[in-house]
């Protein structure tokens, strides 16, 4: 009996294990349906598009070419119409002229034949005058009349060449991709951003620039926000926990039309912006507080960011515009603000200062970077470090820190006696004319 009742609670076993394997087969096959669903779907949304992109453009085409043809036809009956009216002219003149001879010629036959047909008394007076009139009217003098050969026949030149022409730059005019040559590969969260990564995946098409594009949630327009050759670009001033869309396109070398956007996808970030602290004199802030502006107020002090935003794990991007460099200006992190320091030269913190210099606690390590320049950007990048049993012991806790600039590096262990996986940053600058970017 015993063994009937575990056999029993085996079978029943079994029994949930398949009924719960066939539920989660089903979750998997409905999840493919579903895929399978978007896919059809794309296919059909993309060539219903695609088929009215075509039609309007042609129809563009047929509109824009009889316009252009109507415009070049008219050009050409002008053209006959001044040749006409200007070859005319002079045969109308001459016509005018052999008219009023042929006028002329009439009277002095008529007055001709009755002064030789007169009475006897008056012929020698008619005649006389008749004489001296035909004299006067110069009989032998003829109106010139151009010859066939010289007067203008028209005639239109149509060469058939440019029928050949269109019909090949109009079999050549317009193609269809099934697939864009470049698609979005990665999102990467950044504090109030995200760093968007592209690729091309056609290997025969050859690009020279690149066109990201984005839009908030729902919003019925896609805006620029990057054109260039780089295959990643960081987009700033993002709403976290927000629902962004990206797109990209590629221009191919020597072209200048763009290729088929890639397929729209979202995009978030869940991380906080990064703010630097209002309100410290000295400094003037943007309006998302993310820009940093040393003024020309004498007061000197650290400027802090508003909340230890910087995470272990993360890279803090420094992005500066240069003004004159002092050996105490700095940029970095620290554990605590220290109200009343002017630099972060000190204990608990690291930073670069703009000559270069790497400070750990307060020391100036052997390893140097290179000077900051306008435009230049420095990164941090920390990773927690295990050391014996606890890293809430004294001494015990270790960041391996990073440190970039102007495509050189430092790597060192920054040894602290308490746990911290969350720092301020902050910087310190002597002279006006800094400005500092963070993200």
């Amino acid at each position: 009996e015993a063994e009937a009742e575990t056999e029993v609670r085996l079978l029943l076993q079994e029994a949930r294990e398949s009924i719960e394997a066939a539920r989660s087969y089903r979750r998997e096959l409905e999840q493919r349906l579903r895929g399978l669903h978007q896919a059809r779907m794309q296919i059909r949304e993309s060539a219903t598009l695609t088929r009215d992109v075509l039609e309007q453009h042609f129809n563009d085409l047929k509109g824009t070419l009889k316009k252009l043809l109507d415009e070049r036809l008219m050009s050409l009956l002008q053209e006959v119409d001044v040749i006409e009216q200007e070859s005319i002219k002079p045969l109308d003149e001459c016509q005018k002229l052999i008219e009023h001879g042929v006028s002329t010629a009439d009277d002095l036959l008529r007055e001709g034949e009755s002064a030789v047909n007169g009475d006897v008394g008056q012929q020698n007076e008619k005649l006389c005058s008749f004489t001296k009139k035909a004299l006067h009217i110069q009989l032998d003098s003829l109106p010139e009349v151009p010859s066939l050969v010289d007067v203008p026949c028209l005639s239109a030149q149509l060469d058939d060449c440019l029928l050949t022409i269109l019909k090949n730059e109009i079999f050549r005019h317009g193609t269809v991709a099934s697939h864009p040559p470049v698609q979005l590969e990665e999102f990467v969260e950044k504090p109030g951003g995200i760093l968007v990564r592209w690729c091309k995946v056609d290997d025969d098409f050859i690009p020279q620039d690149y066109r990201l594009q984005y839009r908030k949630g729902t919003a019925s327009h896609f805006e620029d926000v990057y054109v260039g050759s780089e295959t990643e670009f960081m987009v700033l001033h993002i709403d976290p926990n927000v629902d962004y869309q990206f797109r990209v396109c590629a221009r191919g070398d020597g072209r200048q039309e763009w290729s088929p956007w890639s397929i729209p996808q979202l995009g978030r970030t869940t991380l906080v912006p990064h703010e630097w602290t209002a309100g410290l004199e000295g400094y003037s802030l943007s309006s998302r507080r993310n820009i940093a502006l040393r003024n020309d107020s004498q007061s000197c002090g650290v400027l802090y960011s508003k909340a230890p935003t910087y995470v272990c794990g993360q890279t803090l991007t420094f992005r500066q515009t240069v003004g004159q460099p002092d050996r105490r200006d700095s940029l970095g992190v620290c554990v605590e603000q220290q109200n009343g320091s002017d630099s972060l030269q000190r204990d608990k913190a690291v930073c670069v200062s703009t000559n270069g210099a790497v400070f750990v606690n307060g020391k100036e390590m052997t390893n140097q970077l290179p000077a900051v320049t306008s435009g230049s950007t420095v990164t941090f990048d920390m990773e927690v470090v295990q050391l014996g049993p606890s890293t809430n012991e004294g001494g015990n806790f270790k960041l391996r820190v990073t440190i970039s600039s102007n495509n050189r590096e430092v790597v060192f262990d920054w040894v602290l006696d308490q746990c911290c996986v969350s720092l301020y940053f902050g910087c310190s600058f002597s002279y006006p004319g800094w400005k500092v970017l963070v993200f």
